[in-house]
């Protein structure tokens, strides 16, 4: 990793915009060169990286879940999670509120909207995602809904990202209709965060412009 980039994007990043440095797949040392030079929010997709990452660095690391969630390692994550931002099912989200309840936790999450072409991408449509926040919201217990998190296609065609961003900024404006405080919009990746920005995101998702090439 490149501090020097770090503190660049720091830089450049609109302050009112958080960066969740995507450290998945990359080893610990790389994560505390980015702790070293003031990053402390950063992204996991995998329980038991995540896990053993959490038991290995700094108990102040604000880590958010950003993949697929299994739900047979939910216990697994929810003790070192600030905020799961990839709940793509009604029944995923309400198991986060049972098991969260249970653990005596609060969890933060988003709920993830596919506007994508790709259809190997999850999440709710937009439709779906609102009717779910009306119908669950009253009554989660341990999960707070935050907002929402989206991808753009992944396509070298710009107005179809710009389009993605600006549907999945709809979708998190109507969701502020239904939970006033889910006030959290999250999309915008390494190639596309700028454009992300412009479109409305405050939280952007950073991996390959911060620590280089993943290591599987």
């Amino acid at each position: 990793m490149e501090e020097a980039r770090l503190t660049e994007l720091r830089g450049i990043i609109p302050h009112d915009v958080t960066l969740v440095a995507v450290s998945k797949f990359h080893p610990a040392e790389a994560i505390r060169a980015a702790y070293n030079a003031g990053q402390r929010v950063f992204g996991e997709s995998r329980a038991d990286e995540l896990a053993a990452k959490a038991a290995a660095l700094p108990d102040d690391i604000c880590w958010h879940f950003i993949g697929h969630v299994q739900t047979n390692k939910l216990r697994r994550i929810l003790p070192h999670v600030t905020m799961i931002q990839s709940v793509d099912s009604e029944r995923l989200l309400r198991l986060i509120d049972a098991e969260a309840e249970k653990m005596g936790l609060s969890t933060k999450v988003l709920l993830q909207v596919h506007v994508a072409a790709e259809e190997t991408k999850t999440g709710f449509s937009p439709e779906e995602l609102t009717e779910v926040a009306r119908r669950c919201a009253p009554e989660l217990r341990a999960a707070t809904i935050e907002g929402v998190m989206g991808m753009a296609t992944n396509t070298v065609d710009t107005d179809r990202i710009r389009a993605d961003f600006q549907a999945i900024a709809r979708t998190g404006q109507r969701l502020r209709e239904i939970v006033p405080s889910a006030t959290v919009l999250s999309m915008g990746m390494s190639g596309d965060w700028q454009m992300a920005v412009e479109c409305g995101s405050n939280m952007v998702r950073i991996g390959s412009d911060i620590f280089g090439p993943r290591e599987y």
